[in-house]
């Protein structure tokens, strides 16, 4: 059997997407590889096709124990044998799990990096033929990732005490130069096959607001939203609360997740939100890292994140089934003094804080960026990217470049003048003239560029943001950020210096997107159909078929089991268990071309 023959089979695609094809040839072929592929880009393909014809066991390390269960509810519902090992089985079931696995039960293993320790899953693996070990949000290895988790450290260390060594596979979604180095040294990979796929998601949309009101630009948001699954990130669990009664006050169906929730009912409203039983999921970061669902609509983040790595990340998590979503950031300044409170109210070493500074600088800059937010993010992570995307709010404003030589020599002749010993705020204070209690102590009222500058606080505050994004000025990621010369501040010096700055002027009519219409009768009776089924089988109703699939279904009608294979997303498999099914519901519907359409984004 080919590795098109188990795609087709098992999961009900024709072709492989860019990269993946790549990296499982790699892995067949014994070599070591690190994937990364941004959300969405099918990054388990990568390692569950090459696991089934493998000739012994994957295992798979992930951190994540909704992930793990997600992912082992859609393979068995793709025919393979899976089993999950992690803190939510029983004694009992962990143990009966084991024997199973021992008996040759499971060709894929999900495993939490705690338990490679435990003496029992060691003498299981010990003593198994273990044909590749996977790592799953392989950034987590790494003191640079967003995400570090000391427990995989442990990785190499339990490859190290197997009788013979597993092809190793290592996946992320996001990781800079520094973050891919660390996966390749802490998990030892031997002469790996590294594919960065690109990072690019072109189906999302990335838009930034800086509302007076945040609440009200919510509600603005979410009426373009009716009856569309999204989730809203906050950055504390009062702000959750807060925020989920309020959306609850005014009409729509929310529930609320955070670490301070017992774990029954963190439970049950994720299961809720993922059986579509409410519409929108507002929550702490401790939400969303793994989950596989595949019809959210809309991600957005009512403050700003601490770095771009979690943003993009969190954001990613909309837009999984490919379809065109919303990214929304609501930013105001008070954000980063929340981020920065709680990077300095965590027990970690100050080395690892002053990295967690650094990145939210970075995200400070992107959200008050007028430049093209894709492109943003792109070049953070090491791409080159367009000047202008054509879609995110940022290239669908219209821009005038302004002269801001005199207000830049302005703004870096201060901070000189002033011993390069101050923040932005002071540095601001300064040129606009502030009689506040610190400028008056310090003596900066005795500068010469003491109240030199006619901006606003917001303009200089931009220019200033201008020059620290393209390395005119330097912002330091102590404690207390410190502004100084940056490595082109020469050039704002020079006799014949000409900064120019985009500026916004006002936005332009987003473009049409070409529109698919079904008839929305027949999408509903096969959305009830499916709802059926996932009840019966106690799964996720995305489980059993994504929107998109059902929208296939409604377009290519298919009467037989050759028609029914046509639909993206059904195998042998999925045929052979739900396709008489869906196939009787959609024959005995009446195919009047007066029904009313329901319309979908291409």
């Amino acid at each position: 059997m080919t590795t098109a023959d188990i795609l087709k089979q098992h999961f009900g695609y024709n072709s492989f997407r860019p990269g993946q094809e790549e990296l499982i040839d790699s892995i067949l072929n014994g070599r070591d590889c690190l994937g990364v592929m941004p959300t969405g880009a099918g990054k388990s393909l990568c390692f569950q096709v090459p696991a089934l014809l493998l000739p012994g066991i994957t295992l798979v390390i992930s951190p994540l124990i909704s992930l793990m269960k997600d992912q082992v509810n859609a393979l068995t519902q793709s025919g393979v044998k899976a089993a999950f090992l992690n803190s939510s089985l029983t004694e009992r079931q962990y143990y009966m799990a084991i024997e199973n696995a021992k008996r040759g039960a499971y060709k894929i293993i999900y495993i939490a990096p705690e338990r490679l320790e435990s003496s029992d899953f060691l003498g299981f693996a010990l003593h198994s033929d273990i044909s590749m070990l996977t790592v799953d949000e392989a950034h987590c290895i790494s003191h640079w990732g967003q995400d570090f988790r000391p427990s995989y450290l442990n990785i190499a260390q339990f490859v190290a005490k197997l009788p013979n060594r597993p092809v190793i596979s290592a996946f992320t979604a996001t990781a800079t130069r520094q973050v891919r180095d660390d996966i390749v040294a802490h998990l030892g990979l031997s002469n790996p096959q590294i594919l960065v796929s690109g990072f690019d998601r072109k189906n999302l949309f990335f838009r930034i607001e800086q509302p007076s009101r945040k609440k009200a630009a919510l509600l603005s948001f979410l009426r373009e939203k009716k009856g569309r699954s999204g989730i809203v990130y906050c950055a504390t669990r009062k702000a959750v609360e807060d925020v989920c009664d309020f959306l609850n006050e005014n009409g729509y169906i929310t529930s609320r997740y955070h670490a301070g929730l017992s774990d029954s009912e963190r439970h049950h409203n994720q299961e809720d939100f993922l059986h579509d039983k409410i519409q929108i999921m507002v929550a702490t970061n401790a939400f969303g890292m793994g989950i596989d669902k595949s019809n959210v609509n809309f991600v957005v983040h009512y403050h700003m994140p601490k770095n771009i790595e979690s943003y993009y990340q969190e954001a990613g998590r909309a837009g999984r089934d490919g379809e065109p979503a919303d990214c929304l950031l609501l930013y105001n300044r008070q954000d980063i003094r929340t981020q920065l409170f709680l990077i300095e109210s965590e027990e970690r070493d100050e080395h690892i804080k002053e990295l967690d500074r650094k990145r939210l600088k970075e995200m400070a800059l992107y959200s008050q960026s007028y430049t093209c937010l894709r492109g943003y993010i792109l070049n953070y992570f090491g791409e080159t990217a367009r000047e202008n995307c054509g879609n995110c709010s940022n290239c669908l404003s219209a821009f005038e470049e302004i002269d801001i030589t005199i207000e830049a020599q302005k703004i870096l002749s201060c901070v000189i003048k002033s011993g390069e010993r101050y923040g932005i705020v002071t540095i601001i204070d300064t040129l606009r003239g502030s009689k506040s209690e610190k400028i008056l102590r310090f003596g900066l009222q005795n500068l010469s560029t003491y109240n030199i500058s006619a901006l606003s606080e917001k303009a200089l505050r931009d220019v200033v943001n201008f020059l620290v994004t393209n390395k005119y000025l330097y912002v330091t990621n102590e404690k207390f950020p410190i502004l100084k010369r940056g490595a082109r501040y020469a050039e704002i010096l020079q006799k014949d210096a000409s900064i120019k700055m985009k500026t916004a002027k006002q936005p332009q009519a987003t473009e049409e997107k070409p529109l698919q219409s079904v008839n929305a009768q027949l999408f509903t009776t096969l959305k009830n159909l499916r709802a059926e089924i996932a009840r019966e089988q106690k799964v996720p109703a995305y489980v059993i078929f994504p929107d998109s699939a059902l929208v296939d279904m409604c377009r290519i009608l298919p009467q037989t089991d050759e028609d029914f294979l046509k639909v993206s997303g059904v195998g042998e498999v999925k045929l052979q268990r739900f396709g008489q099914r869906f196939m009787a519901e959609i024959a005995g519907h009446p195919q009047d071309v007066c029904q009313p359409d329901i319309v979908f984004d291409l």
